[in-house]
């Protein structure tokens, strides 16, 4: 073993878990600690620089970042990072005049990007200001993508997501909407330096083999279509008796609108346990806070007919059974199928890729699949000019993915467009570490250990959300609530520096840490491991998934090690070495955009700057 190389920027990053399960990167405890001081402003603007969208994802983020917040190591609920987000995103003030300010100086070179989503306009937002005229394509009258067309109302008003768009296209996109692009070749035969591919995954899986499919079909609808439909009010109404086939996000969505638009007995019958449902949580639990029966272990056999129209489905009842291995088989009970009855079906059982207007003989290669060949870094097809990014490169994921990967497209166009190496010549992260220590150590104070219960986020009446598609459900947290479940944010990168030089070895740290993970024991590093020294830690260190913080240069010839895992950056080590050997260091972490970073953050008056270079400063 070696001891920690702290230098290294991906190590505090680590410790972060928000922050590093984030597929964005999103400072998470630094727009959180500026929540908690009512500087709402700016820590929207941290969040516009890293996920585009505050306002979108502080109201449907699948919350990748919360199942890893450390609250939940104390065995209680994680900080409602996704909500709080959406504090700083209703309490901001006017954020335009923090934002690249237009017309920017031309550089001369032009992409497009076919498709309105996420992914897309995260590419448009980076590169704009850096000089490119980009073009923007999509069939919807407005952009969003799927945050417009299958993100229900209700979950997200359509004023939140204009807003939010529409701070991007001012940025001069030259926008093409109402027009399907139906040919690649045609694309790249109008000049274009780079096309970058955002279409989603825009065919949802239907159930063709079903007995009854064909003869039903006037009553069963693909649950992303139907709610395209609804969202562009083509579709007002549903029958009464709904069932809705599908345990993901799209199915609780489709079933909630089923909901507001007359359905009065709508309930959803998924093959998987409900456990294992691929919906979140949440969106379970609001799905039965509507009174819609969530049924479990049933898989779909036929369409019933009669007299020509829909009349209801049979099921075949099923159990999970798993191997030794863990891979699940549903296995038949036995049992007598089940009839439900249904005036109309939706499908809702999964989403696919579909690239009809990609012709085959342009050099981009598909895969068996017919998914393309994309490098999960640069984000580069087998055709160099061509990008793809979100659902359109990997299949289905979510809104803060999308983004990801616009960011990292952006930055691969633009390395492209100056003739540099996609890979070689692609930036590190923008990182900087600087002490905290200040006397009286705020963080101390604001990262309290003791049992804190998550907030509630409230609700607007059912009575009231469920006769309007367009009533938001959730209200929000108010300013009090936001700042109370803001402090039970433990400031994860505000770390715990340790300068072995300056140790006396007292172990007052050791007796002090509320969670008995520092450890100063006899070790050889050239000769030990790593299993070796986990046991030997005050409290074995069993998480493998996160590093011991290992330190050696003592006196004594012991070493330091601290488990990083359960450390929950409380300061009191810090409080109480007397030789300070022990620091809190705020570490920031953030991800490289198109165009060369020329700092980190630094600290004007109250309100925290990242710079770039080009024409925009945010």
């Amino acid at each position: 073993m070696e001891p920690t190389d702290t230098r290294d920027p991906e190590y505090f990053h680590k410790v972060i878990d928000c922050q590093y399960a984030c597929p964005a990167h999103t400072p998470v405890p630094e727009y959180i600690r500026l929540i908690a001081e009512g500087k709402y402003t700016e820590a929207y603007m941290i969040n516009w620089d890293s996920n585009v969208f505050p306002g979108v994802l502080g109201r449907t983020c699948d919350r990748p970042c919360e199942p890893a917040c450390r609250r939940g190591r104390l065995e209680q609920e994680p900080v409602a990072i996704c909500r709080l987000k959406r504090v700083a995103a209703d309490n901001r003030d006017d954020v335009i005049p923090y934002m690249p300010q237009g017309p920017f100086k031309s550089n001369g070179k032009k992409v497009a990007l076919i498709g309105g989503g996420p992914a897309s306009l995260t590419v448009a937002r980076d590169l704009a200001p850096l000089g490119y005229e980009v073009h923007l394509f999509d069939e919807q009258k407005l952009g969003g993508g799927f945050m417009r067309s299958q993100i229900p109302a209700f979950r997200l008003p359509e004023r939140v997501l204009n807003e939010e768009v529409d701070y991007i296209l001012r940025l001069g996109i030259h926008t093409h909407f109402e027009h399907y692009v139906e040919s690649l070749k045609w694309v790249l035969e109008q000049d274009y330096d780079a096309v970058f591919v955002g279409t989603g995954a825009p065919r949802g899986r239907d159930l063709p083999k079903l007995p009854g499919r064909q003869e039903g079909d006037a009553n069963i609808h693909i649950g992303i279509n139907w709610l395209g439909s609804v969202a562009f009010e083509h579709t007002h109404s549903i029958g009464k008796t709904v069932i809705v086939l599908g345990g993901g996000n799209t199915a609780m969505d489709c079933c909630r609108t089923a909901r507001r638009l007359g359905g009065q007995d709508v309930k959803v019958i998924v093959r998987s346990p409900f456990a294992t449902m691929k919906a979140s949580p949440w969106e379970k639990e609001d799905a039965q806070h509507e009174d819609i029966p969530i049924i479990d272990n049933h898989v779909p056999k036929s369409f019933v007919i009669e007299n020509g129209r829909l009349y209801g489905m049979t099921f075949e009842k099923v159990e999970a059974v798993y191997d030794e291995n863990g891979k699940r088989s549903l296995v038949p009970t036995g049992e007598p199928d089940v009839f439900y009855p249904a005036d109309d079906v939706l499908i809702a059982v999964g989403q696919e890729n579909s690239f009809p207007w990609i012709e085959r003989d342009l050099g981009v290669e598909f895969d068996e699949w017919e998914m393309p060949k994309v490098d999960r870094k640069t984000f580069q097809s087998t055709h160099p000019k061509v990008f793809f990014g979100g659902d359109a490169a990997f299949g289905p994921e979510n809104v803060i993915t999308a983004v990801a990967h616009g960011h990292q497209a952006a930055v691969s166009i633009d390395l492209l467009c100056q003739g540099k190496d996609l890979k070689a010549e692609r930036l590190s992260p923008s990182v900087n570490l600087y002490s905290m220590k200040m006397g009286i150590h705020e963080w101390a104070y604001d990262s309290a250990v003791a049992s804190d219960q998550r907030y509630v986020v409230p609700q607007a009446p059912k009575d009231i959300t469920l006769k309007n598609r367009k009533q938001e459900v959730e209200l929000g947290f108010d300013a009090i609530a936001g700042y109370k479940e803001a402090e039970r944010c433990l400031n994860c990168d505000v770390q715990t520096v340790f300068n072995a030089p300056k140790c006396i070895e007292c172990d007052a740290c050791v007796d002090v840490c509320p969670t008995s993970c520092i450890t100063f024991t006899p070790f050889d590093l050239g000769a030990g491991d790593e299993s070796g020294l986990r046991s030997l830690t005050k409290v074995p260190a069993a998480n493998l998934k996160q590093d011991l913080y290992v330190q050696d240069g003592l006196k004594t010839g012991r070493i330091m090690v601290k488990d990083e895992d359960v450390c929950l950056h409380c300061g009191l080590c810090a409080e109480r070495c007397p030789t300070a050997a022990w620091d809190m260091q705020a570490f920031w972490y953030n991800v490289t955009k198109a165009g060369t970073i020329k700092y980190g953050p630094t600290v004007v008056g109250n309100f925290v700057q990242i710079t770039r270079n080009g024409n925009g400063a945010v």
